[in-house]
């Protein structure tokens, strides 16, 4: 095995696997254990994961574990009143099943973007005539507990480090219209030889 290019340590433009487990209040409410879960693969440095988690692991080796407490404002931010808004109810169709708790996803039409933005936003109150919506990350405002646990680390690819996310089977990988204009152009080259 060619250890000379494998960093040993969690450092920036460094690709980690890493499983992780979050409780909030002493409760587990996301792991990435479990017979349906895979480990997460990011790009170490690049904000891919919240920044007080990333922030902590520098420096962690592979088979390294560590519990990591992440205060809000490291996490998914403090609670923003101005993003908790009142809808008229005649805006939703009306069979939309207006239960408090639910998350929906509302298309906010933004004029300096093409397409509309979605965002997501949870159901907070409903009276007879408005609905209020919540856009807070439903983890706005908490303390985060991670336990982490290092599975592997790997030199990122120069590509990886230039576009800032991780290549290969991760479920973070399009590809991009002109991925496939090069692979083409790469085709009509190798025919003349």
């Amino acid at each position: 095995m060619d250890t000379e290019n494998k960093p040993f340590v969690v450092e920036d433009n460094v690709v980690v696997t890493m499983n992780y487990s979050l409780s909030i209040d002493g409760e587990v409410v996301d792991s990435s254990e479990g017979e349906d879960n895979d480990p997460i693969i990011f790009l170490q440095g690049a904000g891919q994961i919240i920044s007080g988690l990333e922030r902590s692991i520098y420096g962690l080796k592979v088979g390294d574990k560590k519990s990591v407490t992440v205060d809000p404002k490291d996490g998914y931010g403090e609670v923003d009143p101005e993003s908790i808004v009142e809808v008229p109810k005649d805006e939703f169709p009306e069979d939309f099943p207006l239960e408090l708790g639910i998350e929906i996803t509302v298309n906010a039409d933004d004029e300096d973007e093409e397409g509309d933005e979605e965002m997501e936003a949870t159901i907070i109150a409903v009276n007879e005539s408005t609905v209020t919506l919540d856009f807070n990350h439903p983890l706005a405002g908490k303390t985060l507990n991670f336990d982490v646990h290092i599975i592997d680390i790997r030199e990122a690819t120069t590509e990886e480090t230039e576009h800032g996310h991780v290549h290969g089977d991760d479920s973070e990988f399009y590809f991009e219209d002109e991925d496939f204009d090069e692979l083409d152009e790469e085709d009509e080259t190798n025919h003349h030889h």
